[in-house]
């Protein structure tokens, strides 16, 4: 039929040449050795995904997720970008529908294709080569500082849950409060050899971190009698700098502060050994720094018995008496400190025990998880594993992109995208475990999980510092710094981890909306879980950021607060990533912070979070996507009815601090959201703001203009904050305007009713705006994938069917705006 195509494809080789070359030049560089029939793992599963007799996957993240028909009995072959003009033309004048040709010759799986099905010039990534894990090889070994000593154990706990609630510890206040003696009239049994502080800085990682010979810092026993314990903290996220033995029984602390600072003493985690049993041993830890914690409260340390969960099966726990919290009375001159003292009976002598602020979560334990993924056969279908970056010491930042695999391209370019990622402060590892728990239930089979799949597509960073969890930071990266607070950097090579986030969402925006960013956290002064999000100032959306947080507190109500939620954006959080992924263009932008204590609601209060009460919500944030974006509005309107109660009720409070009740006749839904609301109670974030440490020395040779040029922001923040800007000129009347504190002056209470009406007549005769959704019907439950039910709310749960028997019946989305918002 074409002459000169035929010609041309004789010339062609069996194999795709862009593959062929790829093999061959990874082989020889010897990065990859697997034989092309039986590639490694998530390969493999890749493979045969590849080759699916219904569709093909195209594309990496950043682009469109199209699938493209692929019958075996009749396969269509893409144009090859390769050909003469003279068979272009020829092709060209024919219908492409009827371009069905049976060799395979012409078939190439790297050509990347637009939503139209025309043909684009750009390869795909070759996913056979992103095969991070083998089955039959180890895991990436962690890489440190080259100062860091490395103990060569593995360290593995069990998953156990506590078969009744563990209750706060309640204080007597007759709880004794030991008097700091020092290692000047005690006995150093621990202590590392050097620290790197804020004097120096991340040069060089390894994996194993510090050459040589790994010295034994614990003391040497003396004998059987020696009751002397023995500590240990240099594994993964372990935390401990020095012990020392001030009496029999009783052991001061000296926990080891981030790397390259002299701050951030929270997160702890060591072990001890040569216990004995039926004694009272006392722990006191001696330079924390946080004035108020969860401690003085009834929060209570975590332990961990080898002994117990190699006998009994019993996991970490809950335990702790004359538990109190605690100025140190002996100050070096810069900072007060804070002493946290404990007493613990050991369940059995000469066992092996470890204590922790929260239950740890290491970057081995994510990497065992991903490996898991990656070698099933199902879930590797769906959940696309790639590298987002690499950290400052080199170890792996990984990027999973879940969705299911769509039935056109006008399906895929219509799904909205969630992004979530944790783990940016290291030693908040609730984060990872309520991530588990989305994990977890997203890539089951649940019809809830399909669901969402088919409707969304999901971006996930499960550990954004992996450095920092590695070396047991508590809230700092390599750098020296928060990385929260450095989202609108410009130093990619200082801050590569949401350098790289920052850009892949920016990219993702680009291709698609984005309907959700959640950033996943710790809370050391606050119980129950909680969200801090962003006030929304376009009038069409007033008050509908707050409609998912009240939602998830109907859905968990006994583990999440909306009370304790917050709206407000401070200048000091302009550099987290809440605001930056608001600031360009997501409506729903949040932080959740989760407590390291537990409960004060329902049925919980009063105990401890467990590891499976972190991941019930990880649940609980599905479900309540589904409930977001539920074609009846019902939901949406009864909680946007609510949130507008509930702000009156609080304006009226504040009227009422101001010496007066009035009634504002309407006019109170004009008042500015950002003054009823208080500042949100997290860290300072000038404590590790600023240039990287290595960067320091550097600003101050050269002077003002080197640091301003490096402080700089993006010019996309620029645009986004002129917006912004803009917006605010027509912002709603403040209530220091109403009350005259700017200029130190009081209005009465008939002025200042005045002054509301005034201002916002013209704004109060509009008509506030509608809106319509267009989702995907809802779901019907499935309860055996579900975890275990917890209390719900009264409101209706009507749940509609997905068709899902063999796939047959194609769910058409022409506009899928689920309750989206620019």
């Amino acid at each position: 039929m074409f002459p000169a195509l035929e010609t041309e494809l004789k010339q062609q080789t069996l194999p795709d040449p862009y593959e062929d070359f790829m093999y061959h030049h990874l082989q020889y560089y010897g990065y990859f050795k697997a034989e092309r029939g039986s590639l490694p793992n998530s390969a493999t599963h890749q493979h045969v995904w590849k080759n699916n007799p219904r569709y093909l996957l195209s594309g990496s993240f950043g682009e469109t997720a199209d699938l493209i028909p692929d019958p075996l009995q009749k396969e269509k072959h893409l144009w090859p970008t390769c050909l003469s003009s003279t068979v272009h033309r020829q092709i060209e004048a024919v219908n492409r529908d009827s371009l069905m040709l049976s060799s395979p010759l012409l078939k190439s799986r790297q050509l990347l294709h637009d939503d139209l099905g025309e043909v684009n010039s750009r390869l795909r990534e070759p996913r056979d080569l992103f095969a991070f894990f083998s089955s039959s090889g180890p895991l990436q070994a962690p890489r440190w500082p080259i100062e860091c000593e490395v103990i060569k154990e593995n360290i593995h706990h069990i998953e156990w849950v506590p078969p009744q609630p563990e209750y706060f510890y309640q204080p007597t206040g007759n709880e004794k409060v030991p008097e700091i003696v020092g290692e000047e009239k005690g006995t150093v049994v621990y202590q590392l050899d050097s620290v790197p502080t804020e004097d120096s800085y991340f040069t060089s990682s390894r994996v194993g971190g510090k050459r040589g010979i790994i010295k034994e810092l614990a003391v040497t026993l003396q004998g059987p009698e020696d009751n002397t314990l023995l500590f240990e903290s240099r594994f993964e996220s372990g935390n401990l700098q020095k012990a020392v033995r001030v009496n029999t029984y009783e052991y001061e602390l000296t926990l080891r502060t981030d790397l390259y600072t002299n701050k951030h003493t929270q997160w702890f985690y060591f072990r001890v050994q040569n216990t004995r049993k039926d004694v009272t041993y006392r722990f006191t830890i001696v330079n924390l720094l946080k004035p108020k914690s969860l401690y003085t409260i009834g929060m209570k340390p975590l332990m961990y018995s080898q002994l117990d969960a190699s006998t009994h099966s019993i996991g970490w726990r809950r335990e702790g008496d004359e538990i109190r919290y605690y100025r140190n009375n002996t100050e070096d001159g810069q900072q007060p400190f804070y002493c946290l003292t404990w007493t613990i009976q050991f369940p059995h002598d000469q066992d092996t025990c470890f204590f922790a602020h929260f239950y740890p979560y290491t970057y081995t334990d994510l990497q065992c998880f991903l490996l898991s993924v990656a070698n099933s056969p199902v879930q590797s279908q769906f959940c696309k594993l790639r590298t987002l970056c690499t950290s400052l010491a080199g170890n792996t930042v990984y990027l999973l992109t879940i969705t299911n695999p769509a039935r056109t391209p006008q399906e895929a370019a219509a799904k909205k995208a969630v992004v979530l990622t944790a783990r940016v402060h290291p030693g908040e590892s609730n984060g990872s475990w309520i991530m588990k728990g989305f994990l977890d239930f997203i890539l089951s089979n649940s019809p809830d999980a399909q669901l969402l799949r088919d409707i969304f597509i999901f971006k996930v960073v499960p550990m954004l510092n992996p450095d920092g969890v590695i070396v047991g930071n508590y809230r700092c990266s390599l750098a020296g710094r928060d990385l929260n607070r450095h989202y609108k950097t410009i130093l990619k090579e200082s801050f590569p981890c949401i350098w790289h986030t920052r850009n892949m969402i920016k990219r993702l925006l680009e291709e698609r909306e984005v309907l959700l960013y959640c950033d996943l956290h710790g809370h050391s002064r606050k119980s129950n879980i909680f969200l801090y999000g962003c006030n929304n100032n376009d009038r069409k959306f007033w008050l509908h950021e707050r409609v998912f947080p009240l939602m998830l507190s109907k859905n968990a109500p006994d583990k999440f607060s909306f009370h304790s939620c917050n709206f407000k954006v401070q200048k000091c959080k302009e550099g987290t990533g809440r605001v930056v992924m608001w600031r360009m263009g997501i409506l729903n932008s949040y932080t959740m912070e989760s407590t390291f204590g537990g409960s004060t609601l329902g049925n919980k209060r009063d105990t401890h979070f467990t590891p499976e009460d972190l991941k019930s919500l990880g649940y609980h944030v599905c479900d309540t996507l589904l409930d977001f974006c539920d074609p009846d509005r019902t939901k949406f309107m009864q909680c946007l009815a609510e949130l507008k109660e509930l702000l009156q009720q609080e304006i009226h409070k504040k009227f009422k601090e101001l010496g007066q009740d009035m009634d504002l006749e309407g006019s109170w839904s004009d008042i500015s959201l950002s003054d009823i609301e208080s500042s949100t109670s997290g860290s300072d974030s000038s404590l590790s703001d600023g240039l990287p440490v290595h960067l320091l020395n550097t600003a101050d040779e050269e002077g003002a203009g080197f640091a301003s040029t490096l402080q700089k922001q993006p010019a996309f923040f620029k645009n986004s904050e002129n917006t912004s800007s803009s917006m605010m000129k027509n912002e709603k009347p403040r209530l220091n305007e109403l009350n005259g504190r700017d200029k130190g002056t009081s209005l009465g209470p008939s002025k200042m009713t005045t002054l509301i009406l005034t201002k916002n007549k013209e704004r109060m005769q509009r008509e506030k705006p509608g809106f319509t959704v267009s989702c995907s019907p809802k779901r019907n439950t499935n309860p055996s994938q579900e975890p275990a039910p917890d209390t719900k709310p009264n409101w209706s749960r009507n749940r509609y069917p997905a068709t899902k028997g063999g796939r047959t019946t194609a769910v058409v989305y022409p506009s899928l705006h689920i309750y989206t918002y620019p």
